[in-house]
């Protein structure tokens, strides 16, 4: 069964093994050095524990922790949101970051958010994929806002807004509990 949840302490494992074998998983996660247990519990308290600013979901596939989906910068006044979400690299390509962003956006549509926004390097076909599959309407390129090293990137912005046409995928079942 896969689902999301929010993440625990003892996810830590599975956090430090997707850090270790996903190559780009760093730059999803700020640039933090997860190479120890230690690390990545520190890295579960103080970046993936929800606020009612920001809410991480872990992705648990056959009960393994498998990714990421969140959302922050939820600002109540405007009714806005940031979308994001990673898959460790053996869990990808099976439709997983869609489901789960389907259930993100559903969960912040139900708490009264009325937009939500995510960008993705336009050199990422596999991410472009996830959001337009999960009923987000590309609006533009943001010339090299990210940068990686000494490379910059184009990032294409996404969003969904609450009156978009509800895409035709399952969400997966999501719980606010841990």
């Amino acid at each position: 069964m896969t689902h999301l949840r929010l993440w625990r302490d003892s996810d830590a494992a599975a956090l430090l093994d997707a850090a270790r074998t996903t190559a780009d998983l760093d730059t999803q996660l700020g640039g933090a050095m997860i190479d120890t247990l230690d690390a990545a519990r520190s890295f579960i308290a103080e970046q993936l524990t929800s606020t009612d600013a920001m809410r991480d979901w872990a992705i648990v596939h056959d009960d393994a922790v498998v990714g990421n989906v969140g959302l922050s910068a939820i600002e109540h006044r405007h009714k806005t949101a940031w979308a994001f979400y990673w898959l460790a690299g053996a869990a990808r390509g099976r439709g997983l970051a869609t489901r789960a962003l389907v259930a993100a956006s559903d969960w912040a549509f139900a708490q009264g958010v009325f937009r939500i926004e995510l960008g993705h390097r336009v050199n990422n076909p596999a991410s472009c994929a996830v959001a337009r599959r999960a009923g987000f309407l590309a609006e533009g390129i943001e010339r090299q806002k990210l940068a990686y090293g000494d490379e910059r990137f184009d990032v294409e912005l996404h969003a969904r807004l609450a009156t978009d046409p509800v895409p035709d995928i399952d969400g997966l079942a999501l719980t606010d509990e841990a």
